[in-house]
């Protein structure tokens, strides 16, 4: 019994050890002095014309603020960033991406627009965008495409 004990001990403690090990090696990335993005979220609405809009949640876990500055994407040659204030949109430069915090993009909210789309995809097809930021690389995503009244909110 002692010498299961003695094992048990060791297991648990050698376990702990790992598991703070891997937590301090996130957090020193962390405090390297660089944004740490990912993005969550993502989804676009199935378009009824020829425009379209896009949505997701980008967590910066640094301690370095960061900006999303712009986006590309093979569905459209005009792709902007637009803002919602007073129920008007308006087109924007840039999203600030806080250090420790987060940017959502949403519906009523601030969001990605695609103009002028090559194609209309489908419920259930993927659009690929690439999220162009001041600090960090790009960052490629797939967007979901959804219902055309798909609000995740709303769930």
């Amino acid at each position: 019994m002692n010498r299961r004990t003695t094992a048990l001990s060791a297991a648990v403690a050698l376990a702990a050890s790992l598991a703070l090990t891997g937590c301090s090696s996130s957090s020193d990335a962390a405090r390297d002095g660089k944004p740490e993005l990912k993005v969550s979220g993502a989804f676009m609405p199935k378009p009824v014309t020829d425009m379209a809009g896009g949505f997701l949640t980008i967590t910066n876990d640094g301690d370095t603020a960061d900006r999303l500055t712009s986006v590309t994407s093979p569905i459209s040659d005009d792709v902007t960033i637009h803002e919602t204030k007073d129920q008007k949109m308006r087109e924007v430069k840039f999203f600030d991406i806080p250090a420790n915090g987060k940017l959502s993009l949403a519906r009523g909210g601030n969001h990605i627009m695609f103009m002028s789309l090559k194609e209309k995809p489908e419920q259930g097809d993927k659009v690929s965008v690439e999220l162009h930021f001041e600090k960090s690389d790009p960052i490629k995503v797939d967007l979901p495409v959804e219902a055309a009244n798909h609000n995740p909110q709303q769930h």
